[in-house]
């Protein structure tokens, strides 16, 4: 009789903390779940590279993390694309005060810049699939990104023409990354180049956004990345003109008002620039 009581104790026993093991188990490896945690975990390390392949894995199919995941992966591509972005020109600038050997600078520029063109191509990927949503507020739920708004010192070193040494070519490229989502960010939350005002709105971990205001930031967004395929950059008019009109097609969606005129006019003359 006490084996039998001993037995059956010890099978309650299992059952109850297979029960809680259950209860605190991570998801299950291949989820949309499991990529909404590792986005956050990367994230977090500033690992941004990571962060939109975590995410990427989440919009591509329907599920119940998609519309937090898609707002996310629209300023992370856009803030990636715009750090390769502002290191391209920082090496063109570069390349020109080297006139004896520009060669270093031009590759670390052609390097760049391709990286910054695949990121304006994921956003603007991103960016179509969002199109179909019609909620009247966007979730912007992830927490304030690390980085300084100001211009990273090694940019500017590198304008100059100074050839970086040790750690220093990995530290730019890092500030200048970070530095393009947290500016994303603040677009995307209606407080462009306000970090202070940002950190504010998602200090509680997230934020509700208006429609208008983050597809004003989109358009913005669409806008500068498409500078990547004019003339004197890539030379890729059919992509400068997709790009271009998306911005523009998202204007149509706007109420009038004084940076919807500017954004329009800029992007007009783009085009007449470029013969598109």
């Amino acid at each position: 009789m006490n084996k039998r009581l001993k037995v059956f104790a010890v099978c309650i026993t299992a059952v109850v903390l297979a029960g809680c093991s259950g209860q605190n188990a991570p998801p299950q490896k291949g989820t949309p779940a499991f990529y909404l945690l590792a986005a956050n975990e990367t994230y977090v390390a500033g690992d941004y590279v990571k962060t939109v392949d975590h995410l990427r894995m989440i919009v591509n199919t329907d599920n119940e993390y998609k519309d937090k995941a898609l707002p996310w992966l629209l300023v992370m591509t856009s803030g990636l694309a715009s750090g390769y972005a502002d290191l391209a020109e920082s090496y063109e600038a570069g390349a020109r005060v080297r006139k004896a050997d520009p060669a270093p600078f031009r590759k670390n520029m052609s390097t760049y810049r391709t990286l910054a063109a695949r990121y304006s191509l994921q956003f603007a990927e991103a960016f179509e699939t969002f199109q179909k949503t019609a909620k009247e507020t966007v979730p912007l739920e992830f927490k304030y990104p690390v980085g300084n708004p100001a211009r990273p010192p090694l940019l500017t070193k590198i304008m100059m023409g100074a050839y970086l040494q040790g750690v220093e070519p990995s530290t730019a490229e890092k500030h200048a990354v970070e530095r393009g989502v947290l500016l994303r960010t603040c677009d995307a939350v209606g407080a462009p180049n306000d970090a202070a005002k940002t950190q504010e709105m998602l200090k509680a971990g997230g934020a509700q956004v208006p429609r208008d205001t983050f597809l004003m930031a989109m358009a913005e967004a669409l806008y500068e990345h498409s500078q990547l395929y004019i003339r004197r950059k890539m030379d890729q008019p059919d992509k400068l003109k997709i790009l271009c009109g998306r911005a523009g097609d998202v204007l149509k969606q706007l109420p009038e008002s004084k940076e919807r005129k500017e954004l329009l006019s800029k992007i007009q003359a783009t085009l007449k620039e470029n013969k598109v």
